[in-house]
């Protein structure tokens, strides 16, 4: 970013993906460039349950946790304007697309299978990874997933190279490209 150059954030940015995409760590990056507040809805369904996401899964099943997230996203997109992340799959959900789109805009984290691989393998907070074959679940669930992720209005591909903070200078472009989103102020 210029030296100098500030923007104002006019909608939430909606930052969609798979798993290990850097929603999370780029979110954060890039709500703090803005000024703006970092909300993340796998975060605030936690602290609603006083529960992990995985427990959640567990002991209420999937439909139960995609119904809260919906409720999650919403009360957040009305709240606050800033740099939301979400979970992976809560842009699958047409009422989610729905209202990201009438109060926010989505940006689609692209990333490859061998990139998403190398960020999510060591990790056993992820419930839908839990099979006889993790990388084999996760190349399905992209396959799955990523047209549903292709109807975001943006999309940034991230690379094994580069940073959090290129990341988010990356998404900071693209939403440049948005003058109903993000302009100089």
């Amino acid at each position: 970013m210029t030296a100098g150059l500030s923007y104002v954030l006019k909608k939430t940015v909606v930052l969609v993906g798979m798993m290990g995409a850097g929603k999370t760590a780029v979110g954060k990056a890039l709500a703090e460039r803005l000024s703006v507040p970092f909300l993340d809805s796998d975060d605030e369904i936690v602290k609603a349950a006083n529960m992990s996401i995985a427990e959640v899964f567990e002991r209420d099943g999937e439909v139960f946790f995609r119904a809260r997230e919906t409720e999650v996203i919403t009360r957040l997109l009305e709240e606050k304007t800033g740099i939301l992340s979400t979970g992976g799959g809560a842009f699958l959900t047409e009422r989610n697309r729905n209202v990201i789109a009438d109060k926010g805009i989505a940006v689609w984290l692209r990333a490859d299978l061998d990139l998403l691989w190398a960020r999510v393998r060591h990790k056993n907070t992820r419930p839908l990874l839990r099979t006889d074959n993790p990388r084999e679940t996760l190349r399905e669930l992209c396959k799955a997933r990523e047209p549903l992720y292709a109807k975001a209005d943006l999309a940034v591909q991230g690379r094994a190279e580069y940073s959090i903070n290129d990341m988010a200078s990356s998404v900071l472009d693209a939403l440049k490209s948005r003058p109903d989103v993000l302009e100089a102020d």
